[in-house]
């Protein structure tokens, strides 16, 4: 039985790896590639990365300004439900389409994004995780984001 427990709040992209990524409001999640127009997809372990609105709130308490959804890199921002915590080969059903934890965070980019120069510390490198698109599907702000089955 499925079960809510989140909500897509911003589905962001960028042409170029290493930028910013910005809010697109809806894309289109490819089996085995991830979002279409975003320069992450590809066929290889992380093509959709998820992140938390919690660990923006962490951020903020951190004295983070200006953090809009995608200034993490992040492809989809997630209301109501704490990623970081779910295990590896975890399914989740976003919007339409079902993805599988592979990764959970990753090494900063370089000396550290900007966040990490203001702030002294990221959340993308430890509570962003990274999934592969096992089913294609749409993805916009507002959809679902339910745990189908947990991971090991």
């Amino acid at each position: 039985m499925e079960h809510v427990i989140g909500q897509v709040l911003s589905v962001n992209v960028s042409e170029k790896r290493g930028e910013i990524k910005h809010n697109i409001n809806e894309a289109f999640i490819k089996e085995n590639f991830g979002l279409e127009t975003d320069a992450h997809s590809g066929d290889w372990h992380r093509q959709v990365s998820l992140l938390s609105l919690s660990s923006f709130n962490k951020m903020r308490d951190m004295g983070a300004i200006g953090l809009e959804y995608g200034v993490f890199a992040e492809n989809i921002t997630v209301g109501g439900l704490d990623v970081a915590t779910l295990p590896l080969q975890t399914q989740l059903k976003v919007g339409e389409a079902i993805l599988e934890v592979t990764q959970i965070g990753k090494e900063c980019h370089n000396q550290g994004c900007a966040i990490k120069k203001q702030v002294g510390s990221c959340v993308m490198p430890i509570e962003g995780i990274f999934t592969k698109a096992v089913r294609s599907g749409w993805v916009k702000v507002g959809d679902r984001v339910e745990i189908l089955e947990k991971g090991r």
